[in-house]
């Protein structure tokens, strides 16, 4: 079974990504989604995000306004964080695969937004990284409640710069050229999956070209 990674930092266009990569049939495990099932009453990271940052509990839950004021400035609280998570969702990953694998198909989607910054790119059989020019991003993600400049500005401080992610995708699609060509894109690199031909067209891990699919 192909397992594809799927990435891209804030705005990029990734969940209307994970969302087309559906439609065509691929099973999608989607990382945020795991998180806030974990954040939920009853999910796993509840009791250790409790002993770590007990303000952030509420009514059994993981608060997640609270919990991002507690983190959003503080890099040793955010690591503390992470440390709890990431192993909890990768784990969630790894057991949709198996399930996945199960049901005999041919190829899984693994969502994750810092797939790069968390070194999950090893799980993957290739990468697909959407991106956009900068000011594309800035206007999507300035219409979401609550952002600012100096959020954005944050965010994007912590994510990995989106150079260094088209360095390091096998293919990269652009989606600031509007919906059908990004749709376009997608189903391409699907087509060439299928088919088995992926690999004569992407980048390998030992640095070769690109691909803009």
């Amino acid at each position: 079974m192909l397992v594809i990674g799927l990435t891209g930092s804030i705005g990029m266009g990734k969940t209307a990504a994970a969302g087309a990569l559906a439609r065509m049939g691929l099973p999608v495990h989607d990382s945020d989604a795991v998180v806030h099932m974990l954040f939920t009453r009853g999910g796993a990271a509840v009791g250790p995000v409790g002993e770590a940052f007990p303000d952030a509990i509420n009514d059994g839950e993981v608060d997640r306004a609270k919990l991002g004021k507690l983190v959003f400035h503080d890099p040793e609280a955010l690591g503390r964080l992470e440390a709890v998570v990431h192993p909890l969702v990768r784990s969630e990953s790894r057991a949709f695969l198996r399930r996945c694998m199960a049901r005999r198909e041919t190829m899984a989607v693994l969502d994750v937004p810092l797939l790069f910054e968390v070194g999950r790119e090893g799980d993957c059989d290739f990468v697909i990284l959407v991106t956009a020019p900068a000011f594309i991003q800035a206007q999507r993600v300035l219409r979401r409640p609550g952002m600012t400049e100096q959020r954005l500005a944050d965010i994007r401080s912590r994510q990995m710069k989106d150079a260094e992610k088209r360095r390091r995708a096998d293919f990269i699609v652009q989606t600031g050229l509007g919906r059908r060509e990004s749709l376009r894109a997608l189903s391409h690199i699907v087509k060439l999956a299928r088919a088995g031909h992926w690999q004569t067209v992407c980048r390998a891990r030992d640095g070769r070209r690109r691909n803009y699919a």
